[in-house]
This record gives C-alpha cells, sequence and structure tokens, in this order.
C-alpha cells in the first residue's frame, strides 16, 4: 500500500520539521567542537556514518524472515536534540554490536572474550583513548563534546554500560527468562539503560525522566524479546561459503546449525500450557503459545500505560502516583534539589528529555499490530518496518504525548 520511497519521503518531511522545530527550541546549544584526541575529523565522521548505517542495516535471520538491527532508532534520532545526536547513534550502535555477539558466535568462549572486548574498548573510549573500532570513536567524541558543553561534569555511567554487556552475556546463548520478573529485569538493565545513557548525554538528571524511562524500556525490552522469538526458533541454516560463519565453521562446529530456542518466560510458558519442542515444531499452531505471547505483551502493555498515567499526572500538577523503585541504585544517585523538585520543574526536565522516551511510539505501534494478528508472533508482517513510526512520533514529540 505504502511504498518504500513514500516511507522514505515521510520520513524526509518530518526530520525537516523536528529540525526546524529543535533549531528553535535548542537554539543556544548550538556548537562546534575539535576532533577527539586522536582521531581524526575523517575518522569521526566514518565513524558516525559506521553508526548511523548499522541502524538500518538489513540480515537474513532466519527462512522467510529479514531483520532490520534497529530501524526505530535510525528513525527517532531526528528527536534528540542535535548537540546529544552522536552519543545517541554510538550509544544505539553499541547496542546492535552487542546483540549480534550471539548471531556470530556458537562457542561460549568465542562469545565471552568477544564480550570482554567490548568491556575493554568501553573503558579506553570513556577515559578517551578508543580502540580503532567505529562505536568507540564515536563514543570518545561524543564524551569529550559533552564534558566541553557542561559546567557540572557531565559523563557517560561507564557502569551502566557494563551492565548492558553483563546482561547480554548472561543470554548470550538464548537462555530462558525463568519468571515474567525476570524478563522484565533484562529489560530494565538493557533497554531501559540505553534510555539512561541518553538522557545523560543531554545532559539530564531528573527522578522524573529516569522513571519514565525505566517504565518504557521495560515495555521495549520485552517486545524485543517478542520480536525475536521466531527468529530465534527457527534460525537460519549455517553459511558453508564464509570464512565467518553465523553459526558454525571457524566460530563454533564446523556445519553445526543453531539450535532453535523458545525464549518466553517458563513461569508464562507453565501457565499457558507450552511446551517448547511443539513451538519448533508448530510455531504459531503450538497449543497455548498465542496465550502466552498475549500475558507477554500485556506486560509490556502496563508499562507504557504506567508511563502514560505519570505523565498526565505531572502535567495536571500532581505526584507521578508512585517511588522509582530504581532510586538510589548505582547511577540514580539525586542530590537534595533534584529529588525535592515540585511538579513544575519537574515537566520542564521531562520535556527537555521528551525525545529520549520516544521509543514508547514505536513499542506502542508493535503491540497495535500483534493485537491485530492475533498475538500470532510469528507472522512476518511484524517484522516489516513501520511506515506510520515517523508522523506518529512528531505527532507525540510536539505534543509531549506517548
Amino acid at each position: 500500500m505504502y511504498s518504500t520511497r513514500a516511507s522514505i519521503r515521510l520520513y524526509s518531511a518530518v526530520t525537516r520539521a523536528v529540525q526546524y522545530y529543535n533549531s528553535r527550541a535548542y537554539a543556544t546549544n548550538l556548537y562546534s567542537t575539535p576532533a577527539t584526541v586522536g582521531a581524526s575529523e575523517a575518522e569521526i565522521q566514518s565513524a558516525r556514518a559506521y553508526c548511523s548505517k548499522l541502524l538500518q542495516k538489513h540480515q537474513l535471520r532466519s527462512i522467510g524472515h529479514v531483520r532490520t538491527f534497529d530501524t526505530p532508532s535510525y528513525t527517532l534520532q531526528t528527536f534528540i536534540p542535535p548537540s546529544a545526536r552522536d552519543a545517541y547513534l554510538a550509544i544505539r550502535a553499541f547496542n546492535v554490536d552487542i546483540a549480534r555477539v550471539a548471531d556470530s558466535v556458537s562457542n561460549p568462549t568465542v562469545g565471552a572474550l568477544r564480550m570482554q572486548f567490548w568491556r575493554d574498548a568501553i573503558s579506553k573510549s570513556l577515559a578517551g583513548s578508543p580502540p580503532k573500532e567505529p562505536v568507540g570513536v564515536l563514543l570518545a567524541h561524543a564524551l569529550e563534546d559533552l564534558q566541553s558543553r557542561s559546567e557540572s561534569g557531565a559523563r557517560l555511567n561507564k557502569s551502566w554500560f557494563l551492565r548492558v554487556i553483563n546482561t547480554r552475556e548472561q543470554y548470550l546463548h538464548n537462555a530462558p527468562y525463568p519468571t515474567l520478573a525476570a524478563l522484565e529485569t533484562y529489560a530494565e538493565n538493557t533497554y531501559s539503560t540505553l534510555l539512561y545513557l541518553t538522557l545523560s548525554a543531554l545532559p539530564l538528571t531528573s527522578v522524573a525522566a529516569d522513571h519514565l524511562a525505566s517504565h518504557i524500556g521495560k515495555a521495549a525490552g520485552i517486545v524485543a524479546v517478542l520480536r525475536g522469538l521466531p527468529l530465534l526458533a527457527f534460525p537460519s541454516p549455517p553459511n558453508h561459503h564464509s570464512n565467518n560463519a553465523a553459526y558454525g565453521g571457524a566460530l563454533g562446529t564446523p556445519g553445526a546449525a543453531r539450535q532453535g530456542a523458545v525464549t518466553l518466560p517458563l513461569d508464562v510458558m507453565v501457565e499457558s500450557g507450552v511446551k517448547e519442542e511443539q513451538v519448533l515444531r508448530q510455531g504459531a499452531d503450538a497449543p497455548g503459545v498465542r496465550d502466552a505471547v498475549f500475558t507477554v505483551a500485556t506486560r509490556a502493555n502496563d508499562h507504557l500505560i504506567t508511563a502514560r498515567e505519570m505523565l498526565k499526572n505531572l502535567r495536571a500538577g500532581q505526584d507521578v502516583g508512585h517511588e522509582f523503585e530504581h532510586r538510589d541504585e548505582e547511577g540514580h544517585e539525586y542530590t537534595a534539589r533534584q529529588s525535592s523538585m515540585g511538579t513544575q520543574a519537574q515537566n520542564e526536565e521531562v520535556d527537555r528529555g521528551f525525545g529520549v522516551l520516544m521509543p514508547a511510539v514505536a513499542t506502542s505501534l508493535w503491540l497495535d499490530k500483534l493485537q491485530k494478528v492475533d498475538f500470532d508472533v510469528f507472522k512476518p508482517k511484524l517484522r516489516t518496518r513501520e511506515w506510520r513510526l515517523p508522523w506518529k512520533a512528531y505527532w507525540a514529540y510536539s505534543r509531549r504525548k506517548i
């Protein structure tokens, strides 16, 4: 119905509108910074291009299923203030590269080495000496810029990057989530943490914005697991013509295909009567699988509803309604002033960081599509590009609604 060319034109139009909006809202934040120490301007531009293209990249993940790495994040970058966009691209590309480790190795030792590479790369990048790796180069440049335009010594929290790496490593070989609560913890430690990092790159330290980001990130993380379910249950065969075979060859058992896995929470599977072997044989026709998907999707939607209620309460000059459960954890230490802000000041902070919260729109659109196909998560249309996202996101951003 809508061609890819039409989608591109729509995205371009929305981008121009938001750029005009941001040019007014962030007129005092125009900047020009020197290249990162050790990296030339050409290297920084190349790193920026790599990170941007990575988010748009397509890959055949299983028969009949094409995976786009993170096109929603590519689309939503236009809602990030220009001064923080390099940090945003680096953070999102970092997430894609970490997630791709599971796709490129089948040997646990190799996987662990790749994750250690990323720990070292993040440490060096945040210390101003990035490896010759695009994400590291752009991240170091973004941090240098952040510190040059911040009077309070703003920084990107190293422990948050390591949290993402450690959590991804824990589920590197598609270990099942014991409970729905464990899946929520995974989402908090990955997708919510990406939002915290982006907020800190503005820079913005806010109880209200972090609280909203926590719920939106949990919803996005749960949806990411649901979206990936068919790709993990029915993985593609090994590539026998590559020196870096995705599921075998040099990085794993020669010629071995990856075993399918069902990543629904075990407690939900038991409650719905779902058996892994039946899902791997029958897909959407397996008994109870749609009920299980419905239960998990409902939890994601609950987090979006909670975020909307919080925002509604703030706009009405009321308390958000409940305490931020991660307050006082590492990275969520707030000053007395930040903790005692009135609703007007909280609203102003949320408005400053509103572009970071836009994944709520992409998550909501996908849940709507899932409901329309009766929670058949195996439908290929659920993995196509969402042409409505640019204008839906612009509508939400301009009205400050999620």
